[in-house]
Formats: structure tokens, sequence, C-alpha cells
């Protein structure tokens, strides 16, 4: 998918042509024996207080996508723009700036706070970074707590003392702290209790309408994304198969890997009877020995010779959706 520079200042985040390639060492003196293609030339672009749904099995590359967003990996081809600036190669140091705009949601409530600091310790640590002083950080600390709905009188109690849901409201507001335009929420609600996703699901829409966020949103689950995301990219083994905002690619998907997932999603017709399920079949293709022409050839019901032989490129259907598939079809 071609992606135009003339609106790079209007959106929040563009990202064209993006790739990465971890090498495999291998023999007594490490040689590059193969290179993994962990992300393939991925487009996407998320706009002001907007929120895109990176979605897919796992294994296909979404935390990759995040982490080369957050410049924790060097990308090896494509551009990522921020707010119209192009930082896929800034140094560390000219990245400094831009750290308290782009900030994460890890997935892991448990792991992502220091068990030795206070819940309020672990937010001021951003806050220090901005300059406030001591009695700037108790006031906003005692903000940031509240606004993600944890008793600010709790900023002394250590982690291990709050529930999984609690914690990850935590790191919620320890991301806001330094005031961020971008978060990437890499699967935060993967490791909680079904009777708790929806909480933290509801927070997070509830925070980007107050303070107009964007949000690139992780996750393998579908259902979730629907409820969070105005467009959803499609992602398998390091490709987007389809790429559209939410109301179409759920009214309408065209790929057939986006109709094997939709499938799988829970739910119950008007008979009071689940919906019928597609099941994929065959596993995910090593990403160190990929099938030529069209990735998902060897799982997918629709393949024929063409898919075979020949890379498919992303087309573009009604409005803005699109899709990799010579076959696609609503």
């Amino acid at each position: 998918m071609a992606l135009t520079d003339n609106h790079k200042n209007a959106v929040t985040l563009q990202v064209a042509g993006l790739k990465k390639y971890f090498p495999v060492h291998r023999g007594f003196f490490q040689r590059v024996a193969a290179r993994v293609k962990a992300v393939d030339g991925v487009d996407f672009e998320i706009g002001p207080g907007k929120s895109l749904g990176l979605v897919g099995e796992s294994g296909c590359g979404k935390s990759t996508v995040g982490r080369l967003i957050l410049k924790l990996l060097e990308p090896d081809g494509g551009k990522i723009f921020y707010k119209g600036r192009d930082i896929s190669h800034l140094s560390p140091r000219e990245m400094r700036p831009l750290r308290q705009e782009i900030q994460i949601v890890f997935q892991d409530p448990y792991g992502s706070l220091n068990p030795r600091m206070t819940i309020g310790q672990s937010i001021d640590e951003g806050l220090r970074c901005v300059g406030l002083s001591k009695e700037g950080r108790k006031s906003r600390r005692e903000e940031l707590l509240e606004m993600v709905g944890i008793w600010p009188g709790a900023a002394d109690r250590y982690p291990h003392e709050f529930s999984g849901g609690q914690r990850q409201r935590v790191g919620v507001a320890r991301s806001l702290s330094v005031n961020p335009s971008l978060i990437i929420c890499d699967e935060p609600i993967s490791a909680l209790d079904v009777s708790i996703q929806a909480q933290i699901i509801n927070l997070l829409n509830d925070l980007q309408s107050r303070l107009d966020l964007s949000y690139l949103f992780i996750s393998h689950d579908l259902n979730v994304v629907s409820y969070i995301s105005d467009r959803v990219a499609v992602m398998y083994l390091g490709h987007i198969m389809e790429y559209a905002d939410t109301e179409s690619l759920f009214e309408k998907p065209l790929h057939p890997y986006t109709l094997a997932l939709l499938s799988s999603v829970p739910k119950i017709d008007d008979t009071g009877t689940r919906g019928a399920h597609t099941p994929l079949k065959g596993d995910v293709p090593s990403p160190l020995d990929p099938p030529p022409g069209c990735k998902f050839q060897g799982r997918c019901p629709r393949v024929e010779e063409r898919c075979r032989k020949e890379e498919i490129q992303f087309s573009r259907f009604d409005g803005d959706h699109w899709v990799r598939c010579w076959k696609a079809s609503p």
C-alpha cells in the first residue's frame, strides 16, 4: 500500500514499508545462515485521537512493530513518521526529547512494575524527567491515580498489594505521567481475567476522549479490538493482509484470513445458537522459510496456482479498504 506524504503533518504516526529482519547464526563461527523476516513491508497510519488495532496470531510480528515505533529496535527498511518528522534512524540522543510523547502499556502487569518500588515511586520516575518539583509530583501523581480509578492514598503501597487489573491501571497512569500523544498498547489485557478486561478497555476509551490520545492497540483478539479501534490492520507472517476502518472490516471482510479470525470470535445469533466457526487449517509457516507468493497460501481455501508463484501487493477496494489477495470478495 502506497501512503502519500502530502498529509504527514496531519497524522500522529505514519509507517511506510517498515521492515525488520533478525539474523540467525549457526556453526562454530556463528555466521549468518538465514534471516527471520519478522516485519516485511508494513504500512499504516494513525490520526490524532484515533486508534489502530493491529491483530494477528502469535509470532506474526505485531509486537516487533511496536518496538520499532518506540525505537527499541532499529528498522532494516521503511520509514516511521511521527507528527511529520522522520524518526526512522534517529540516534538515542536525538530520540530522547520524543520519549515522553510516545509511551507504552505493557502486556504483563505483574512484571512491568518494579516490586521494590511503591506505585507512587514508579509514577514519579516519569514526573522527574519532566522536571516537576516534589510538590508538583505529589499533586500530579494523585491526579493520575484518581484518573485511572486508584485511590490516591494508595501511592505508598507496593505492586504485590494490588490485583492484576489494578496494576495495569497503575501502568496506564505511569504511561500518562509525561503527557504523551501516542501510546503503544501491547496486548494490555491479555493477562487479565475476562471480567476485568472490559474495565481496562473502558478506561482506555475514556482517557482517549478526555486527553485526545492516539493508540496503537496490539492484540490477537478481534473482539476486543472492535471496541477500541477506529481502524484495524490484520497481520500475518510479517505482512498486513487487510487494512480498513473497523465497521467496514467487520461487516465486509475481504481476506480469507480475516474471515477465519472473525469466525473464531464467539457470538450468538438471533436463534440463540453460536455462530459457525471456520477453523484455520495447517500451521503458520516458519518465518525462516516462508512460502513463495502469498504467505497465506498453505492455509487458504481460495488458493490457486497464481497465489503460489506471484508476490501479492495491496489492492484498494471501496473507500479506504485495502487487501492483499487476488480473489478478495465481500
